[in-house]
């Protein structure tokens, strides 16, 4: 099966008109604002029949860097590389750099803005990320105007396809931006990895994966609240503040509430920020059979 291209085929997510996603079965595309590359961007690229060949790419294994021509990448071992190119803090910066931890991987992972730090706290929330490469490597490619370089920020290895992901507030995309990503997403397709530009968000998926992240920890559950929680869901949606009252303790039960959430065992109708009246669901992936759990 031919791999997704997220960014070819696709125009950007849009809030207004379209069906309010739930959490437990959302996804990265339907959370983010995904930027459309425009065909002049795909047309200014020189791509000859062996570009494959020219167009290079530079890993870093230790402070060993390798290089390697696209047509080769499924060559590389690429979980074990790290960011070709060291974050840096300095305090007249004007980006926003750090380090982030994330459930999925048990580890930090840098980030260079507020932006990249989303689009990490987002995947971890996906339920199935395995790895988040950081500056995975240095893309040499060739336009009408020349040599180009470029360094995608992400390389997302999930239980399915990578992802190779670009973060760019739309209004900050110029037109040299385009062609740097038209180059990421035909290497992306030429290797069999999805793409995007991460250009925003949609309305109250940044409160509300800020929200739900407090409860992502391991949660001591004495009181056996999350099998009241399941329990209570498997009649079907309700408010939040009805599903929590239906507990033994109400106010601990919410803690717990977030936490299933979360970890996408309860869902919520992504159509506002979380209150008493946000409609919560079972999960379509952890619904009882007919008779029982």
């Amino acid at each position: 099966m031919a791999p997704k291209t997220l960014l070819l085929d696709r125009a950007p997510v849009s809030a207004s008109g379209a069906t309010d996603p739930w959490s437990d079965t959302s996804t990265l595309h339907n959370l983010a604002r995904v930027h459309c590359i425009s065909a002049d961007a795909f047309g200014q690229l020189d791509m000859q029949s062996d570009w494959s060949s020219r167009w290079t790419t530079e890993w870093r294994f230790g402070r060993t860097v390798i290089g390697c021509a696209v047509k080769d990448l499924g060559e590389v071992d690429i979980a074990t590389s790290v960011p070709v190119r060291r974050f840096t803090w300095r305090t007249d910066q004007w980006h926003r750099p750090g380090l982030g931890y994330l459930v999925s991987t048990d580890r930090h992972h840098g980030f260079e803005s507020f932006e990249e730090e989303l689009l990490l706290l987002t995947a971890d929330f996906s339920g199935s990320l395995v790895e988040a490469l950081a500056q995975p490597f240095r893309l040499r490619f060739q336009s009408v105007n020349g040599s180009v370089a470029h360094t995608p920020d992400y390389l997302l290895l999930t239980n399915g396809t990578p992802w190779l992901i670009d973060v760019r507030p739309a209004e900050r995309i110029e037109p040299e931006d385009e062609v740097k990503f038209a180059a990421a997403a035909e290497v992306a397709l030429a290797v069999g990895w999805n793409y995007s530009v991460v250009a925003g968000w949609r309305h109250h998926v940044v409160g509300l994966i800020d929200t739900l992240s407090a409860g992502r920890r391991h949660l001591a559950d004495p009181l056996r609240l999350q099998e009241q929680l399941l329990l209570a869901a498997a009649d079907g949606p309700q408010p939040f503040g009805t599903l929590v009252g239906r507990c033994s303790l109400e106010a601990v039960a919410r803690a717990h509430a977030i936490h299933l959430l979360w970890h996408r065992r309860l869902g919520l109708q992504i159509s506002g920020p979380l209150t008493n009246a946000s409609t919560i669901r079972l999960s379509s992936l952890h619904r009882p059979a007919a008779g029982g759990w």
